[in-house]
């Protein structure tokens, strides 16, 4: 993750070296007429590169006022989803102040870190926090989990606040949930957590662990609109959420495969290839077909590039337009630690 630091004053710029020691991939940017460490960035303007760097950074540590932080990002706001965690201390390193991101972006996580290697005091101001309440959008973004709805998410959050909200799951539940968090199956509201497209409650957040591997076949030439058809197709009508897909599996003769590389690109998967060889040496019940051993030397590519690339076979080949799919799921618990 990268980290920018921004200082405006000379006490600010000794500051933001001291924490720059806590980044591996971390740049400061100060103004000239400070001293500023050699291979760290010196600017006649400090934030006049904003653009770039809101962009570039996982966190922006600005060190000097609230409202210099506040207009220099406005510009560059895009999405709760999207944006970089933000934090402004005071040059005396007395308060860290989370501004933007604190659930998702993690921006409350790090402040509170940052605060205790400082020893200063993290200024935490979201309601869930300050309450003792569990954080549903937090917790998603801590575990790698997918939310299903940003809105639904905000409605739970407010629920939450006013009382108990009913969470299911596919795996078992921890004994002890965290406060505001009830077991339940039913509801006007609720939390299902599992890879599914379930919807248990009249309106149901999904939290959608990131564990389904995708194994792809595909004749030659296949146009990407049909491998996204024939994967959406088989989603769906396993029921499984594709936001719980997290990796795409092949042989390595279709590793220059046009379509089956622009779909991987759509879905931001990063294809592992796998030799004819290595896929003949799975172990377990597959829908072997001749005619694909001898093509490509093994009986059924989708199948085996799923377990082998994920775990646990949960989509056998689904064959559609020259694209045959299946999907495995990689083990995920859940916890509340």
């Amino acid at each position: 993750m990268k980290t920018n630091i921004f200082a405006f004053s000379e006490r600010g710029s000794a500051l933001a070296l001291r924490i720059s020691g806590y980044y591996e991939n971390c740049e400061i940017h100060s103004v000239e007429k400070f001293a500023v460490p050699h291979g760290f960035t010196a600017h006649k303007s400090v934030c006049a590169d904003m653009g770039e760097l809101f962009r570039e950074a996982g966190l922006l540590i600005f060190i000097g006022a609230c409202g210099i932080a506040v207009r220099d990002i406005a510009p560059h706001l895009k999405s709760k989803t999207t944006d970089p965690a933000v934090l402004v201390l005071d040059d005396a390193g007395t308060f860290v102040i989370p501004i933007l991101s604190g659930h998702i972006g993690g921006a409350n996580r790090m402040a509170r870190d940052l605060a205790s290697k400082l020893g200063a005091t993290p200024v935490i101001t979201t309601a869930t926090d300050v309450s003792g309440r569990f954080s549903v959008d937090a917790w998603a973004a801590e575990h790698g989990f997918a939310i299903s709805s940003m809105k639904t998410a905000k409605d739970i959050s407010a629920a939450i606040l006013m009382g108990d909200v009913p969470v299911t799951a596919e795996k078992p539940l921890p004994a002890e949930l965290p406060a505001g968090l009830t077991a339940g199956e039913t509801g006007a509201l609720g939390i299902y957590i599992g890879i599914r497209t379930a919807s248990p409650f009249a309106e149901t957040l999904r939290l959608i662990p990131r564990c389904v591997t995708l194994g792809i076949g595909c004749r030659r030439a296949v146009p990407a609109e049909a491998v996204r058809g024939a994967v959406t197709a088989a989603l769906a009508g396993a029921g499984i959420d594709r936001r719980a897909v997290c990796g795409a599996a092949s042989i390595d003769v279709k590793r220059d495969e046009a379509g089956l590389l622009a779909f991987c690109g759509e879905w931001k998967l990063a294809p592992v290839f796998y030799s004819a060889e290595t896929l003949a040496a799975v172990t377990g019940t597959f829908s072997d077909s001749e005619f694909v051993k001898k093509t490509v030397g093994v009986g059924n590519v989708c199948e085996r590039a799923a377990v082998i690339g994920g775990g646990t076979l949960i989509l056998s080949k689904y064959a559609e337009n020259g694209v045959t799919v299946a999907a495995s799921v990689s083990d995920w618990r859940i916890s509340f630690a």
